[in-house]
């Protein structure tokens, strides 16, 4: 069982910035890919970013060139860093891991952090 721990989430202006963490405890061995995924009201969850063990990213369009993720291996951590939000940001944002174990991934969730971006 893997657990997962997120903050950062909050309330900001168009053009600000906020920093999302998420924190896995737990059964951690056997963990690839952590990410950030993110569902607005009347839409499907989506991918935002997420990066591998050995550092290779990938982003949604949306988020090339404003949003950068990163991970902590040694505290099996990940991060994302968005800058100059819109209000299209606005959505509930999801730490995702993927671990394998017996040949499976499995996927894990976080319960969500709220952003809400405003004019």
């Amino acid at each position: 069982q893997v657990q997962l721990v997120e903050s950062g989430g909050g309330l900001v202006q168009a053009g600000g910035s906020l920093r999302l963490s998420c924190a896995a405890s737990g059964s951690t061995l056997g963990i690839n890919v952590m990410g950030w995924y993110r569902q607005a009201p009347g839409k499907q969850r989506e991918l935002v970013a997420d990066i591998r063990t050995g550092a290779m990213t990938n982003y949604a369009d949306f988020a090339k060139g404003r949003f950068t993720i990163s991970r902590d291996n040694a505290k099996t951590a990940v991060y994302l860093q968005m800058n100059t939000l819109q209000t299209e940001d606005t959505a509930v944002y999801y730490c995702n891991v993927k671990r394998s174990r017996v040949g499976i991934i499995i996927d894990y969730w976080g319960q969500g952090t709220q952003v809400t971006v405003s004019s």
